[in-house]
């Protein structure tokens, strides 16, 4: 994932040093993200640019801890009282990622939450997206669980249709000559299609704001490519935001992931938030022995997180980048992340490897920092404190954490539950765990075989790397499903072939059908790779076992 950006900037040139961030005033402004693979490097002040940025202005001091013992240099401590403004806010009244256009199956219903509101997303006949909520009127039977009948929604306990607007059309148990109950309709939600992601509104009683429904301004440039996919997590989306927005933890938890992260590279960092606002904030940061911050980050509620940049060749010629990370919650201890990278200009090496390659590179990112983030999100649901009373936030690398806490501070009485830095609404209720799990999740875990584990089944859990990207993307579906056809064919050729070989009277006839058969089981050996390399977890070895 990291890898092809990494490469892409391998062909550009930086310019001179842009100026101090406290300095810069209305403007756009590039972003840069370890993540991406991107280095810090000289830009001149032509290239500063961030179309989200309006006015950007030098913020207060983040306070200092009051603790006896503490260097106020380096810690950050409470917030001071203009941190802890309360903002209007409702999480309804959002639009919130669903899914990849690309990804939305053709041919059967999509169960997807927010939170904690449980949402069915299909396309009918014509290829209109429709939203409701995903509990069928009858017997509150999930609907994401039944099928498509010539482009309507049918619920497989009774075989009830709804269309269009959620209106039932169909009750198969009703008299000929009965009308269908008014009340047998289903709640209805507005989704709009935008730069190949699927957005949802989540208000019933706002009327869609299309003004906050986000727009990228450089998926929309000329040539702009972006290779995109899908990552269901176990863990929640503020503590996924807090971990994208870490770049302190790069050198360490993915060292050796790709040229780009390196464990001695770990160092202090330098930040400046030079905006915020009841929406989110902003700001640069750079590596203190660099001796400045040509890197710019960017939150946006209620979950948009975008690293941009721009970089002019040895040519001339402008070259636009971006890292698009989009956290929808969807339930306590769980969260689904789309992420998108993408440029004006690929590198030719990264052309040569195959879109799936760079998505199970991203699987190991995630996987390499999944057992220290879901142990984080179980602190925090245990302990029920804020965030300023379990963490030790350095002013060297954890600025962007705090500041997240913070404007948590703000909005989070607008939240079904938030973990801030000064306050916290732990949830009011239990989360739901599904023992009985139904339909795809349920055949494909009563008949595969291990995918990321050691001797186990098909475990539907977040922890394992089939059920949290395999089954949401369809280009990496085809991929496991085509290698695994072509494994099956090749070990049946390569038992044929040996069998012949034994049968064969000739020397000649022998060795060539053995020839054959070794390079049949060649192709297995790679096929079996392949489809290791897109279902097996990355295990750590830091450990002798």
């Amino acid at each position: 994932m990291a890898l092809s950006l990494s490469q892409c900037l391998s062909h550009t040139t930086y310019l001179s040093k842009p100026p101090p961030a406290s300095k810069l005033t209305k403007q756009t402004i590039i972003i840069d993200n370890p993540l991406l693979g991107f280095r810090p490097g000289s830009l001149s002040n032509n290239q500063i640019r961030c179309h989200a940025v309006t006015d950007v202005k030098s913020a207060s001091s983040l306070d200092q801890s009051k603790a006896e013992g503490d260097d106020h240099n380096v810690v950050i401590g409470s917030s001071s009282e203009e941190d802890r403004v309360v903002a209007d806010y409702n999480w309804t009244e959002e639009w919130y990622p669903l899914y990849l256009t690309k990804d939305v199956p053709d041919d059967a219903p999509l169960g997807l939450t927010v939170f904690d509101q449980q949402l069915v997303l299909y396309k009918d006949g014509n290829g209109t997206l429709h939203c409701y909520r995903d509990r069928c009127p009858h017997r509150l039977a999930k609907l994401s669980e039944g099928q498509l009948v010539e482009g309507r929604l049918e619920c497989l306990y009774h075989g009830w249709q709804f269309e269009g607007k959620g209106k039932c059309v169909k009750i198969p148990q009703l008299p000929a000559d009965a009308k269908i109950p008014r009340s047998a309709c289903l709640k209805t939600y507005e989704v709009k299609e935008s730069q190949g992601v699927v957005w949802v509104w989540m208000s019933h009683t706002t009327p869609p704001n299309p003004e906050k429904l986000p727009w990228f301004e450089n998926f929309a440039r000329p040539g702009f490519r972006d290779m995109s996919a899908i990552h269901e997590l176990p863990y929640d989306h503020s503590i996924l935001l807090e971990n994208l927005m870490d770049p302190a933890h790069v050198p360490i938890s993915h060292d050796r992931t790709d040229w780009s992260a390196k464990r001695e590279d770990a160092q202090p960092l330098l930040f400046e938030v030079t905006d915020r606002s009841d929406r989110g904030f902003a700001g640069w940061w750079g590596r203190e022995k660099d001796g400045s911050m040509s890197n710019f980050s960017r939150f946006d509620a209620p979950c948009v997180l975008q690293n941009n940049r721009e970089i002019v060749d040895k040519d001339g010629e402008k070259h636009y980048f971006t890292g698009l990370f989009l956290c929808r919650p969807t339930g306590q201890g769980k969260s689904m992340l789309i992420v998108r990278f993408g440029g004006t200009k690929r590198s030719p090496l990264a052309k040569l490897f195959p879109e799936w390659y760079f998505h199970q590179t991203g699987n190991k990112v995630f996987e390499q920092d999944m057992g220290f983030l879901s142990s984080q999100n179980e602190v925090l649901v245990k302990e029920k404190v804020p965030t300023k009373e379990l963490y030790l936030n350095l002013k060297s690398s954890d600025t962007w954490v705090a500041e997240y806490r913070k404007w948590m501070d703000k909005v989070g009485h607008g939240m079904p539950y938030h973990f801030g830095h000064s306050t916290v609404s732990p949830p009011k209720l239990s989360a739901v765990i599904e023992h009985a799990p139904a339909g795809l999740v349920a055949g494909v875990s009563a008949s595969s075989p291990a995918k990321g584990g050691i001797g186990t089944m098909h475990a539907p859990n977040l922890s394992n790397r089939y059920f949290r990207h395999i089954i949401h993307c369809k280009g990496c579906s085809r991929v496991v499903k085509d290698f695994t056809i072509w494994k099956n064919r090749l070990s049946a050729a390569a038992l044929v072939l040996t069998a012949l070989a034994i049968l064969a009277s000739s020397k000649q006839w022998k060795a060539f059908l053995l020839a054959f058969a070794t390079l049949c089981l060649g192709g297995v050996y790679a096929c079996s790779t392949v489809v290791a390399m897109n279902t097996t977890n990355f295990i750590r070895v830091h450990r002798r076992l």
